[in-house]
């Protein structure tokens, strides 16, 4: 971590150099958790009342999240007094609707300047203060573990506080860190904290909201670390139990993942057979694009593997729609890809079904996870496979939504078009459809090559 780091400034002017306990190595899932639950207060308790609003000080570090995070703040812009917001200039925020109100400032940092590798929320309000200080371990530091594959998977040096000393002492580093790109800013954010610091509301702020909430995002990530052991546990298993039906090793952890997805689909009462489906459809459009032979069947077995990321998910994500799960629920269901390609990577033969299970919840504008990819840096496979789960889903009931008619997934797969899915892919996917629809093909319920270990009797039972 580099010296003029905001961490490392804040660390050499307090009288002890000691930072706050909560001071550590996170993983980068936590600190958006973190992040977002400081964010929800925001939004939860604004006030109609200028004087009450919040100042908002934002570093994002160098990536491919603004998007999302565009759109989030514009609501948050709404309920604070000012924001100042600092990217790289190819952010998007310029040009994004948030960067153009009057309360938003927006400092394109330079490529070589350290912030690009920091992440830092202060909010700074009459009535409480806050922070998340972030700042990314160093190529060497990541040396030993080598540098992660998943973007949630990388590591930061951070620590978040409550403490209105500390947050003020940071947003006047911060907001000088700033200074070198626009001092009538800089100026401006000094003078704001002065006189918040002046008029503070000694009336106590109940936090125990935004704790609880940071508190559950903390058990979430740690579930999650949790829920991939007991998944590997699983897989050992089943393993032991392939053992017995083929001697070489690669076949039988193949196998037990086979196995694995099938039973998930047998705990989803609703859509039992969602992966021979989705795997069938996956090949039909794979066929149409004239995929070659080695490409088709990479697809074929990614979308039988697409879901073992919900293996030891609850069973509320198979009975309720996404909006309606609780936060532990929604993180199973919101990296399920993550869980998957986690999974998948126990085996570097499947290294290529791995990328497609890990890709296939990106979105075309770069608004998906896990890593943000857009347009083409995302593979075929992986954009065929994302819009193909999600059309199979909407055919299929979900809690209280009725499953939906052909026709009717293919328009809520169309209003996605150019936003979650490769709009060539939801063309092509449109001529299945309408051809089905006349009755000139059939859609098929599974792919034209099953493996053997996909029991013909379940499938017989499901159909």
């Amino acid at each position: 971590m580099q010296p003029e780091a905001t961490l490392n400034q804040l660390k050499n002017v307090l009288d002890n150099g000691q930072l706050p306990p909560s001071y550590g190595v996170y993983f980068k899932n936590t600190l958006v958790a973190l992040c977002h639950a400081l964010e929800d207060h925001v939004l939860q308790t604004c006030s109609v009342i200028s004087e009450e609003k919040p100042l908002l000080l934002v570093t994002f570090q160098q990536g491919k999240w603004y998007l999302q995070e565009a759109d989030r703040y514009y609501d948050i812009a709404q309920c604070a007094s000012e924001v100042a917001i600092a990217a790289v200039a190819d952010s998007g925020f310029a040009t994004h609707k948030t960067g153009q109100l009057d309360n938003v400032s927006l400092v394109h940092l330079d490529l070589n300047d350290s912030l690009v590798e920091e992440w830092n929320l202060i909010i700074f309000a009459p009535n409480y203060a806050a922070m998340v200080l972030c700042h990314e371990l160093s190529p060497d530091e990541y040396r030993a573990d080598g540098y992660p594959q998943v973007d949630t998977e990388r590591k930061f040096y951070g620590l978040w506080t409550f403490d209105r000393t500390l947050v003020q002492t940071a947003a006047h580093i911060l907001t000088e860190r700033m200074r070198p790109y626009n001092p009538s800013l800089a100026d401006r954010l000094l003078e704001k904290q002065k006189q918040i610091s002046e008029n503070i509301n000694t009336t106590p702020i109940d936090l125990t909201g935004v704790v609880s909430r940071i508190v559950t995002y903390l058990q979430t990530s740690q579930q999650q670390l949790i829920t991939v052991n007991r998944q590997k546990r699983e897989l050992v298993e089943l393993e032991g139990q392939a053992l017995k039906l083929n001697r070489n090793l690669a076949a039988n952890k193949l196998q037990a993942f086979l196995r694995m997805a099938q039973k998930i689909d047998e705990r989803d009462h609703d859509n039992p057979i969602a992966s021979l489906q989705v795997s069938a459809l996956a090949e039909v459009l794979g066929q149409i694009l004239d995929l070659p032979t080695l490409k088709l069947r990479r697809l074929r077995l990614a979308g039988l593997l697409y879901r073992i990321g919900l293996a030891e998910a609850p069973i509320e994500v198979f009975t309720h729609r996404a909006s309606q799960l609780d936060e532990a629920s929604a993180a199973f269901w919101r990296d399920r890809s993550i869980f998957g390609s986690q999974l998948l990577a126990t085996m570097p033969e499947l290294e290529p079904i791995q990328k497609i299970v890990l890709q296939h919840l990106e979105y075309w504008d770069g608004s998906g996870k896990p890593n943000g990819l857009k347009g083409e840096e995302i593979s075929l496979e992986a954009r065929i496979l994302g819009l193909v789960a999600y059309f199979q889903e909407q055919t299929q009931p979900r809690g209280d939504r009725a499953a939906m008619s052909l026709t009717e997934a293919l328009e809520k797969c169309q209003e996605y078009s150019g936003i979650r899915f490769d709009p060539a892919l939801v063309e092509s996917l449109s001529t299945v459809i309408r051809l089905t629809e006349l009755g000139l093909m059939k859609l098929p319920d599974r792919p034209s090559q099953l493996p053997t270990v996909w029991l013909e009797e379940a499938i017989t039972n499901k159909t």
